[in-house]
């Protein structure tokens, strides 16, 4: 990875004539969580908590290594008062307790707000004002491949913006959202606090989460993305001199039925959405759209292989990943395609012979009636074939 990584942590292992990579198992020396309550002994109750994420699981992994398991908490009470069902960390596996009265709920909010815990329900959410921009074009489009009754997984970055549109659309009760932390249904929040969820109908652990990730329990998957090759790689884990890494990346692309990957066209590009067209005001210091990807988080040719349905949403083009590798499937009005799409990528996709006009719907600052286009055309919001 760098040039200070001399040691292999990961080696490729052949299993049933596949090729795997086994991660080696690294002993934890100290473990520190969040809980909401502890009681004498150490047991950890997590009411007030917007996710439970994976305490119990880095609780074991520190306590086999022998090391220490440290717990933050908000407050303290009599041994045995929490009920046992409550109990999501035993305190025979805690060594130490921290007790933060002002311990802050999630990022940037109020230190607690009872609907993100699921403490109470508020009784309606209003919708946020409808936002015309490059990065809510993105959104507005990639809403459009919403259908009744999907389970959604959206990710960290430009991406947050679909549950956005589909409150804006009144449609969030239609759709089930869920986030890699663990929460299912509700409203997700947006930015650093997306792990938090308006009126979750469920909080489960991450670890369970992704089992159902990984059993292919997402109908559709919104992610962004930093790089796409002409091969319909993406990558988000290495680029520029930055290592971000790819948290749940792989396992949410992989197994999802179909992904909606989202991005603007290029780094530090500038638009103007004005009037129902956009017009490109500056063409940004580098592509996102290389020959080739730094590194590979998702692998294009074998979703292709696969049969699994994706496209890459941005503000100036929608491309498919399809037999001749990535194809400009819509072109957004205002945009010329040699000038404004093809002359900034790193590689000349396919061009799609029904190349389209992306709806013009996307660019107006009114609502895009989707529960409509559902009523007319239940798979309106399908992928093109490719």
């Amino acid at each position: 990875m760098n040039a200070v990584t001399h040691e292999d942590l990961i080696e490729v292992i052949e299993l049933d004539g596949a090729e795997w990579l086994s991660f080696r198992v690294l002993p934890i020396d100290v473990a520190i969580i969040r809980g909401t309550t502890a009681d004498e002994f150490g047991n950890i109750s997590m009411e007030h908590e917007p996710a439970i994420l994976e305490p119990l699981a880095m609780a074991l992994a520190a306590h086999a290594s022998g090391g220490l398991v440290l717990a933050e908490v908000k407050r303290l009470v009599r041994r045995g008062s929490l009920h046992p069902q409550a109990v999501k960390v035993p305190g025979i596996l805690v060594d130490g307790v921290v007790v933060n009265p002002g311990a802050w709920q999630i990022y940037g909010e109020e230190r607690y707000n009872s609907v993100f815990s699921g403490e109470t329900k508020a009784p309606h959410i209003p919708p946020p004002p409808i936002e015309i921009s490059g990065r809510m074009v993105v959104a507005r489009r990639a809403a459009m491949e919403l259908f009744p009754g999907a389970v959604i997984n959206i990710g960290f970055g430009i991406s947050d913006g679909v549950p956005v549109v589909a409150a804006q659309e009144g449609l969030v009760e239609d759709l089930t959202f869920t986030i890699e932390q663990g929460t299912i249904g509700g409203a997700p929040q947006r930015g650093r606090a997306v792990a938090a969820q308006i009126n979750p109908e469920a909080i489960i652990d991450q670890l369970s989460q992704f089992s159902l990730y990984q059993g292919g329990g997402l109908d559709l998957a919104f992610l962004s993305f930093a790089q796409v090759d002409q091969e319909g790689n993406v990558n988000v884990s290495k680029f520029g001199g930055k290592l971000a890494g790819c948290g749940g990346f792989i396992d949410i692309s992989e197994n999802a039925k179909r992904v909606v990957f989202g991005a603007l066209f290029s780094q530090a590009s500038a638009v103007r959405v004005e009037n129902g067209a956009v017009e490109v005001v500056s063409r940004g210091s580098f592509t996102k759209f290389p020959e080739r990807v730094e590194q590979v988080t998702f692998n294009g040719p074998r979703a292709l292989r696969r049969g699994q349905p994706v496209i890459y949403v941005t503000e100036r083009a929608v491309f498919g990943l399809g037999s001749r590798g990535v194809e400009v499937l819509e072109i957004a009005p205002g945009c010329d395609l040699e000038r404004d799409v093809l002359a900034g990528m790193g590689f000349r996709p396919a061009i799609s012979a029904s190349l389209r006009t992306m709806p013009p719907e996307v660019f107006r600052p009114t609502t895009m009636c989707l529960r409509r286009r559902w009523a007319v055309q239940p798979e309106s919001c399908s992928i093109p074939s490719l």
